[in-house]
């Protein structure tokens, strides 16, 4: 006797409940495959995106005056200002995931997070850490810093995912490539500063 079909005996066949997009995509499903994202969500990502890179600043200058030195210049400005630029993601990806479309999305709107991050800080620079500075250093001030500012923060996106709220939970280890993202940024960071620091050290750059 061959079994009976499910419309022969009245069974239906299980139903799976489809995910959101986005988690969906931190799920193995490619981006391109989930339903587009309500435009709203869009304003909303960048929004709290670049937001998020402007409230960043303030726990960075904080840790700047309390600790000052070579050592935070080089090793904690980069650690902290890398973990805290994308406070904005952070905040999208525990309240509002389905705006996250995809790893380079979420990377895209990190960036964005650095760059108004940088913008600030170059102001407060300009106008209040060196009031007195050569032309060059304004031009300077709102060009490469901001460079890396955009670009370390994209690195640090590519590893932003569902992983980070599963190994804050405790339930999860924290993701390799979450790790080797935040050390990227951070070694690129620091390179820079160095970099920075040793120019003007042998009076290339004169502040």
């Amino acid at each position: 006797m061959g079994l009976a079909s499910p419309a022969k005996t009245g069974g239906a066949a299980p139903r799976q409940t489809p995910l959101a997009p986005s988690l969906q995509y931190y799920r193995g499903v490619d981006a391109a495959e989930a339903p587009a994202a309500r435009p709203r969500y869009h304003v909303l990502a960048v929004v709290v995106a670049i937001l998020g890179g402007m409230l960043g600043i303030g726990g960075a200058f904080l840790q700047e005056l309390t600790h000052g030195g070579l050592l935070v210049a080089f090793v904690g400005a980069p650690v902290i200002e890398e973990m805290l630029k994308p406070a904005g993601v952070y905040i999208l990806l525990i309240r509002w995931p389905q705006a996250l479309r995809g790893q380079l999305y979420t990377a895209t709107l990190c960036a964005l997070a650095g760059l108004s991050f940088g913008v600030i800080e170059a102001f407060v620079y300009v106008t209040l850490y060196v009031p007195d500075h050569p032309d060059w250093y304004a031009v300077y001030r709102f060009s490469l810093p901001l460079m890396m500012h955009s670009l370390g923060s994209f690195i640090v996106g590519l590893g932003i995912n569902r992983g980070i709220i599963d190994w804050a939970n405790g339930t999860a280890p924290l993701p390799r490539s979450t790790r080797n993202s935040y050390i990227a940024a951070i070694l690129l960071h620091a390179v820079f500063n160095i970099t920075a620091t040793a120019l003007q050290v042998a009076g290339y750059l004169d502040f």
